[in-house]
């Protein structure tokens, strides 16, 4: 009877343990997936050209801390696109309609028009597009 116990011990103590292991590193795993949508920022031009765009990497609180601290949530960069090699940016948002992608054409002189595009796609729903010959801007309705 002393074997019969001392497994049955065993099993409830390894039971235990697993028990104790999944409350331990459950609630880590489950917090290591970022919330919200993933949102998609994508730039495209007929031709080669550079850009300067300004868009959100993170989601502010509320409109109050973008304001007070527009860098800490937004980026600002020169880039080149041209056919074939479409700029793209991807985060996190809570909410999706905080996206916001404005784009500004480098182009001077008499170099032709960029025909730029953007979009800002959220899984599978598009949030804005837009087309411009030179500076498109696309943006959610929290703007």
């Amino acid at each position: 009877m002393r074997k019969a116990t001392s497994k049955i011990g065993a099993a409830a103590g390894a039971a235990t343990l697993l028990a104790g292991a999944a409350l331990a590193f459950g609630p880590a795993a489950a917090h290591a997936e970022p919330e919200g949508q993933l949102v998609r920022y994508t730039l495209t031009s007929g031709a080669p050209y550079q850009f300067q765009v300004f868009y959100l990497t993170a989601q502010p609180p509320n409109m109050a801390a973008y304001n007070a601290d527009a860098y800490a949530y937004a980026k600002r960069e020169t880039i080149t696109v041209g056919p074939g090699a479409p700029w793209v940016f991807e985060t996190t948002l809570a909410d999706p309609q905080w996206a916001i992608l404005q784009v500004s054409s480098t182009t001077k002189g008499s170099v032709g028009a960029p025909n730029a595009h953007c979009d800002i796609v959220a899984g599978d729903q598009v949030i804005a597009a837009a087309d411009n010959p030179y500076s498109p801007i696309c943006q959610g309705t929290q703007w």
